[in-house]
C-alpha cells in the first residue's frame, strides 16, 4: 500500500510539472479535461479542518499588492466574507478551475453582499500573472512562510520545510461574519473535488443568514 501511495504521488507530481510547462490555449485545454467533473455540492463529507464554527477568525499573515494583510476587513461585504484557501494557481489545475468558476460568480457574491477573497502559497507575481491571463478580479492573497495556513489549522501536513510543495493548504472555504465570527466552513475530502461556486454562495448565504 505504501509503495502504491509513493507511486501515485510521483505520478501526480510529474503531471503537475508537465502542466506547468504548457502555455496558453493548450494548457487551458488540459486543465479543462482534468477538471471536467470536479465540482460538487457542499453536502459532501467534510474534513474537520480550520477554525471552529462560532470561534473568532484568527487572522492571517499574507501579502496583497505589497501590503501586509492580517484581517479580512478590507475585503468584506456588508453580510460577510468567503475566504477561499487554494493550493496553487501555477501548477494545480483544480485550483485554477475553481478560481475561474468563482470569478464567473463574483457579481452574484457582490450582489448578495458577500466579499470573496482567495489565498494561496504562490508568490504575488505568480498570482498577478494568473489574474491577468484569466481576468480574475477576486483579491488574491499570498501566504507568508505558511503562517496563515498554520494559524488557520489547514497547512498540509504531508510536506516539510524544504519540500517543493511545503506551504500548501488543504483546500477549502471559510465563511466569516461581519463581526469576525466563523459562520461556516467547507473542506471536502481530497483535493480533486471542490464545491461549485453557486453551491458555495448558497451555503454562505445560509450560514450568514442564521446569525
Amino acid at each position: 500500500m505504501q509503495r502504491f501511495l509513493i507511486i501515485a504521488t510521483a505520478v501526480v507530481l510529474v503531471a503537475a510539472g508537465a502542466l506547468y510547462s504548457l502555455r496558453g490555449p493548450l494548457r487551458d485545454a488540459v486543465v479543462e479535461q482534468l477538471t471536467a467533473d470536479m465540482f460538487v455540492s457542499g453536502r459532501q463529507p467534510q474534513q474537520s479542518l480550520g477554525p471552529a464554527v462560532g470561534s473568532h477568525f484568527p487572522g492571517l499573515r499574507a501579502l496583497h499588492e505589497e501590503r501586509q494583510i492580517r484581517l479580512l476587513d478590507s475585503f468584506a461585504g456588508p453580510r460577510g466574507t468567503v475566504l477561499v484557501a487554494s493550493r496553487s494557481l501555477v501548477w494545480c489545475p483544480y485550483c485554477m478551475a475553481e478560481l475561474r468558476q468563482l470569478q464567473e460568480y463574483k457579481a452574484d457574491f457582490d450582489a448578495a453582499g458577500i466579499g470573496l477573497v482567495a489565498i494561496t502559497y504562490d508568490s504575488p507575481a505568480a498570482q498577478a500573472a494568473f489574474a491577468r491571463q484569466h481576468g480574475i478580479s477576486i483579491p488574491l492573497l499570498a501566504d507568508v512562510e505558511a503562517l496563515s495556513f498554520k494559524t488557520l489549522g489547514i497547512l498540509h501536513e504531508d510536506y516539510r520545510p524544504g519540500d517543493e510543495h511545503y506551504g500548501i493548504p488543504h483546500p477549502g472555504m471559510i465563511v466569516v461574519a461581519p463581526d469576525g465570527t466563523v459562520a461556516g466552513k467547507l473542506f471536502l475530502e481530497g483535493y480533486r473535488t471542490r464545491v461549485a461556486a453557486a453551491e458555495a454562495l448558497a451555503y454562505a448565504q445560509e450560514v450568514l443568514g442564521n446569525l
